[in-house]
């Protein structure tokens, strides 16, 4: 008796047929789970909707997926580029056509924003190459800029070369992370989990500090 095997995204799937003709489970010859075949499935689309607004995380897991072979890395880098840069146009538009009027609602919002205008006037092409590397604030910034009426022909310049930039970064990052992993977790079953892990941990740190320098910042200074 022989089953007929297929390859996707480098695995070795059974095609559910022996030599006599009878059905059989579908089984991947790496223990593939309703997961994995998410993953596969819906995956890129999850990389583009979810990056149009935070997408570090994302990009990160499927730079990882990818060097097991769940996902390609040009398909995570091209949907990871395509939601960066639709999101980022998205924010900057909408604050080009209503931002003075929602800023003007909530002080807080005045106050940060002229924060924006102020860096735009001194480094406007800086500031809009370098924004989306600030973390958390990824749809402020080009809200922002775009209430200021930087110029639509430089904004989206300056922003698609800098997705190009942070997709590679992160996608390559997240697939040498991949491999890191595998090579120091024993059971490979167990690398997926142990990756999320870490950059969950990475990132709640990372927001912890950010938080706790934003409560100093907003402190009174009580030595006055």
């Amino acid at each position: 008796m022989w089953r007929t095997l297929y390859h996707r995204g480098g695995h070795a799937f059974d095609t559910g047929l022996s030599s006599g003709g009878h059905e059989a489970p579908l089984v991947s010859r790496r223990g593939g789970t309703e997961i994995d075949t998410l993953i596969r499935d819906y995956g890129y689309w999850a990389i583009l909707v979810v990056n149009m607004f935070e997408g570090e995380t994302i990009v990160l897991l499927a730079g990882a997926a990818a060097h097991f072979g769940y996902l390609e890395l040009s398909w995570v880098m091209a949907s990871g580029l395509a939601g960066c840069v639709a999101g980022d146009q998205l924010w900057y538009f909408l604050g080009r056509c209503w931002g003075p009027r929602i800023i003007a609602m909530r002080r807080s919002w005045q106050e940060r924003a002229e924060g924006v205008h102020r860096r735009l006037r001194r480094h406007q092409n800086l500031l809009i190459f370098t924004f989306r590397f600030y973390y958390g604030l990824r749809a402020v910034i080009p809200f922002a800029i775009g209430s200021a009426r930087v110029p639509a022909l430089r904004f989206c310049t300056l922003n698609f070369a800098s997705a190009v930039l942070w997709t590679v970064v992160f996608a390559f990052t997240g697939y040498f992370l991949g491999g890191a992993a595998e090579r120091v977790v024993a059971d490979h079953r167990y690398v997926p989990y142990a990756i999320g892990a870490s950059v969950a941990l990475l990132f709640a740190v990372f927001y912890a500090l950010r938080m706790r320098h934003r409560s100093r910042s907003c402190s009174p200074d009580v030595s006055r």
